[in-house]
């Protein structure tokens, strides 16, 4: 099975089967029908990809209902720490967060379902990121929680005096400034 259930619910972690030979190697990193076997329906209609250096550490960023958004994110070049944090109100695991390395050497996938915060930072000279989304990018519905916030208290891996964050990143409010706008309805 492709899929590795976590401690949070609804976060998965997929490893895809790879063929290596002599030339180098092959894998799907998606088929619908190895999702919806999982029970995983989602319909994927947005792709994006990132470029960042070493200590770079973007996050967390999420979008509240409607415009909420699966993501399955994949790292195509270099290592990261990918973290979600669970931002289901209700949830028995609200506030907490799981944190993978995603490299494109061990070519696992988060699988970060709706009502998560999402984030990484950059492990590796160089990486590159690529997300599917299940919903459009929606400005007005776009939130974020402080990456250093002390409540999630986050190893991010990189040492503080290494790390490069965003001005808007750097001025995102605390997870506790922000809970009470989290609105999940799925």
């Amino acid at each position: 099975m492709p899929f590795k259930t976590t401690d949070i619910q609804g976060l998965l972690i997929f490893e895809p089967a790879v063929y290596k030979d002599e030339r180098g190697f092959f894998f799907e990193s998606y088929n619908e029908q190895t999702f919806q076997k999982q029970g995983l329906g989602m319909r994927f209609v947005q792709d994006n990809q990132s470029f960042s250096y070493y200590g770079v550490i973007r996050g967390l960023h999420y979008q509240l209902d409607p415009h909420a958004q699966t993501k399955l994110v994949r790292v195509l070049e270099g290592r990261v720490l990918d973290v979600a944090v669970d931002i289901r109100r209700g949830s028995p695991t609200f506030g907490k967060y799981l944190a993978v390395e995603l490299s494109a050497e061990n070519k696992l996938q988060l699988l970060i379902p709706r009502g998560f915060a999402h984030g990484f930072s950059v492990l590796s000279e160089t990486a590159q990121l690529s997300y599917k989304c299940d919903g459009l990018y929606s400005k007005e519905s776009e939130g974020g929680i402080r990456y250093d916030d002390t409540q999630l208290n986050i190893d991010w891996q990189v040492p503080a005096g290494k790390a490069i964050v965003s001005v808007k990143d750097k001025e995102l409010p605390s997870f506790a400034d922000c809970r009470n706008t989290f609105q999940y309805n799925g």
